[in-house]
């Protein structure tokens, strides 16, 4: 079972768009160095939605070969296209991944059986450990506590990836499968309650900025020392919110930005964080303890 922090990576981008390959795998280092547990390559966080087929595969590619084994590697292979979504499945085993993070089928909402449907032809057609993903924020389609309960039985979906950001919720779930489905908070805010509460790890944007504290809060939460993960937690909380001051991945590749992580890259329709926000977010990161 994959455990702890694991960071949603943001991926490198050059001014004109294009993966800066360099500057990914000194990422993959630093987050190695900083102790992360896991690296989740191109999820939400890492433009997933932009990146072409050849791009997303070549991405999760690099990031397995420059990890060498070190720390597991999910690769994000979510799509609203059943037939697609088993395609970057088939490229992210090819290409080594440890396992797979799939989202539920965005923007065409699905009935709770088409999204069973949907899952089970994935983990049938593709023989590797997938862990599902609950966005609703996002996606406009939350699948139910009932419909993972039943796709959990199926024997290579072993995780849910739950950002929903309700604590109750997510608890219940715990309650509901079995010891060796994990499931995983996607959300930083709520994250550290859900692990004290069961959950196995953090699926994490603050990661990228604030490795080390993420991942000593994930080592607390799991192993029952709640008052220490809270402790740590709460020196990242402003951080937590800051990060969402326009939407994912805007304002983490700004503050990986001016921490000379990456450049200011973005793809479109993403663009820069707006000027407005760079000074809070700037302050939160210092007030973090986060040198820029």
């Amino acid at each position: 079972m994959i455990t702890g922090s694991l960071v949603a990576l943001i991926t490198p981008m050059m001014d004109d768009g294009s993966v800066d390959k360099n500057k990914l795998n000194e990422l993959v280092e630093f987050h190695i160095e900083q102790g992360t547990h896991g690296i989740v390559a191109v999820g939400t966080t890492g433009e997933s939605a932009t990146l072409d087929y050849e791009e997303h595969a070549n991405v999760i590619r690099q990031v397995v070969a420059c990890v060498k084994g070190r720390i597991p590697v999910i690769a994000g292979t979510g799509a609203n296209s059943t037939h697609e979504a088993i395609d970057l499945t088939k490229r992210a085993k090819e290409a080594g991944a440890d396992a797979c993070l799939l989202v539920t089928p965005y923007y065409n909402k699905p009935t709770q059986e088409g999204m069973f449907l949907h899952f089970k032809a994935i983990a049938e057609a593709v023989e590797i450990p997938q862990i599902l993903y609950n966005v609703p924020g996002r996606t406009a389609c939350d699948m139910s506590n009932d419909t993972v309960v039943k796709l959990s039985a199926i024997n290579n979906i072993v995780g849910l990836k739950d950002a929903t950001g309700d604590v109750p919720r997510g608890q219940a779930l715990i309650g509901l499968v079995s010891e060796d489905f994990a499931i995983y908070s996607g959300d930083d805010t709520t994250a550290v309650d859900l692990m004290i509460a069961g959950a196995k790890g953090n699926i994490s944007v603050t990661a990228n900025i604030a490795p080390k504290q993420v991942a000593q809060a994930a080592d607390y939460a799991i192993s029952g020392q709640a008052e220490k993960a809270k402790a740590v937690d709460v020196e990242i909380t402003e951080l937590h919110e800051n990060l969402f001051l326009e939407a994912n991945p805007i304002p983490v590749k700004w503050a990986a930005y001016k921490m000379g992580l990456c450049g200011a890259g973005i793809r479109l329709p993403l663009t820069p964080l707006s000027t407005e926000f760079r000074s809070q977010l700037e302050s939160a990161m210092l007030r973090s303890g986060i040198n820029l």
